[in-house]
């Protein structure tokens, strides 16, 4: 950060209020108190869910951990970790970010994201964390990626390298959002590559996976697909919120 951006964050920080993203209120962080703790009361740790997937789990799925779904079709990554659900209380700041072009919610959102689900990462992971990337066209249109603008402020330790230029996407002009989980799984089939730079460095690597909306999993499947076939070891899925029901909208 350059001396320029310190000064102007501290006169911004005594100068200025600033408002809660969820709730609206002023006060000197981007989400404040009460909000925090509603958050860590709903947020998905609080749920068994499926340590692959990170669906909730059925009764009869609590001894494995494990959905039956995972179990009957292995995805290609290995461990997902949500903070909330779509449905939940940042689902409205998330749209902000994304739809309305306020990148001062990826801010906020970090700062979630770094309050109640940092403590459950393995903060001395070794490797690279990788933003879902949109494609050359999409970014275009919109200017940024989402994932990266709130992957890029999240605390992950120091020896997890963060890259936004790694993962490569196709552009694919139709939308996924009513279409089924097969039907999504066909359609994002070879989406994504390697940007042939960075192919030698990937292998025998730990790769987190940084995503903003988890829906069916197919994308963050596809991902995990190409990153193995390059010689990853292991996978990893952060998402910021998990749909509950995956016909809700779409992932990217």
């Amino acid at each position: 950060m350059s001396i320029f951006q310190n000064i102007f964050q501290t006169i911004h920080a005594h100068a200025l209020p600033t408002a809660c993203i969820v709730c609206g209120a002023f006060q000197d962080q981007q989400i404040c108190v009460e909000c925090i703790k509603l958050l860590a009361n709903e947020q998905l740790s609080n749920y068994e869910c499926c340590r692959q997937c990170a669906s909730m789990l059925n009764h009869f799925e609590l001894t494995d951990h494990r959905c039956c779904e995972c179990a009957k079709n292995p995805p290609y990554f290995d461990e997902t970790y949500c903070l909330d659900r779509y449905e939940g209380r940042l689902q409205k700041c998330l749209h902000q970010l994304k739809y309305q072009g306020r990148l001062f919610y990826a801010s906020g959102l970090a700062l979630a994201w770094n309050t109640l689900a940092s403590a459950n990462q393995n903060m001395d992971l070794r490797g690279y964390l990788l933003p879902v990337p949109l494609s050359q066209t999409k970014l275009c249109l919109r200017g940024f990626n989402q994932s990266w603008e709130i992957a890029r402020k999240i605390d992950c330790g120091k020896f997890l390298q963060k890259n936004p230029h790694i993962l490569m996407r196709h552009h694919h002009a139709h939308n996924q959002a009513t279409e089924t989980k097969a039907n999504r799984q066909r359609m994002i089939k070879d989406a994504f590559f390697i940007n042939p730079l960075y192919q030698k460095t990937l292998e025998g690597q730990t790769i987190v996976v940084f995503d903003d909306v988890m829906t069916s999993g197919a994308t963050l499947n596809e991902i995990a697909r190409i990153l193995k076939d390059n010689g990853v070891s292991r996978v990893i899925n952060w998402v910021l919120l998990r749909t509950l029901y995956p016909s809700v909208r779409s992932e990217a």
